[in-house]
């Protein structure tokens, strides 16, 4: 008799996983919004932000949601491939069209471990695509912009690559920019970044949600139109879709040790994202 006790863990695992999913499907989020979702490399959408794509595309909430991607991920002469692995993964975690997802290339952001992406330039990349009427705006008018939200890494990185940690100071540059001249007003782009969570949390996968839960609600909340925190947790189902992003689409990048996260992360099931005070 003593194997039921061992019987019963999947079950209280995948029970863990169906209420846990159902439950954030309640919680506050972002409804008819037009989001940016600011990446660094080709799969950054896939291996950490899948249940966020798999969530605010869900038709009913009427988003649209765009991906920039600031480097086409070249370190091993793959840039091509890895482009087109993207738009593949991006359809298939929801987005609309390939429209929707744009890759730069510039010299100024290398996919690179030791290199740390200039927040000044990631601001005028920004500023040119997100906001190009701004230097004819008065300041005694409100700023304007053609996006609501900017979702991307926390100061942290999750991982703590460069790259990762790069954008996060990059948007707060480019939302302070953009608020230049503008003091009274409210910013038009409301700022969400991913939370990194501990070494082990990482890899307990459906087992963080209680963890993720209690973080949740513990944090201060707001409400209305930008509510935080947002947290998003997929299906079994929507944990296999963001496994094929990684498998079927980003093919290139699938090493030993991608297997690994793609069934260990809490990342490909859960995503926990707070709004940033940007001024």
């Amino acid at each position: 008799m003593n194997w039921l006790p061992w019987a019963a863990v999947p079950v209280f695992v995948f029970g863990l996983w169906l209420y846990t999913a159902q439950l954030t499907k309640s919680f506050p989020t972002l409804q008819g919004k037009r989001i940016l979702l600011l990446i660094a490399h080709p799969d950054d959408e896939a291996m950490f932000f899948a249940p966020t794509l798999l969530a605010l595309t869900r038709p009913e909430l009427g988003n649209h949601i765009k991906i920039l991607c600031l480097s086409s991920g070249d370190a091993d002469g793959l840039g091509e491939i890895r482009k087109k692995e993207l738009v593949k993964s991006g359809l298939q975690l929801g987005l609309r069209s390939e429209e929707d997802i744009l890759v730069i290339e510039d010299t100024n952001f290398p996919d690179s471990m030791t290199v740390t992406w200039h927040p000044r330039l990631i601001s005028n990349l920004l500023t040119t695509t997100f906001a190009p009427k701004m230097a004819s705006i008065s300041s005694k008018q409100a700023p304007k912009a053609n996006i609501d939200a900017i979702i991307t890494f926390d100061a942290h990185g999750v991982s703590a690559h460069p790259n990762h940690k790069s954008l996060y100071t990059g948007v707060h540059s480019f939302l302070k920019a953009l608020m230049h001249r503008h003091s009274g007003w409210e910013c038009p782009i409301k700022l969400y970044t991913l939370t990194t969570t501990s070494l082990l949390r990482k890899y307990l996968a459906v087992l963080d949600a209680p963890a993720t839960l209690v973080g949740a609600v513990v944090r201060k909340k707001e409400l209305g139109g930008f509510p935080t925190p947002l947290v998003f947790a997929s299906s079994p189902v929507g944990y296999r879709t963001a496994q094929k992003a990684m498998t079927t689409a980003h093919e290139s990048q699938m090493r030993w040790f991608r297997w690994g996260w793609i069934t260990l992360s809490r990342y490909m099931v859960l995503n926990d994202l707070k709004k940033e005070k940007t001024l």
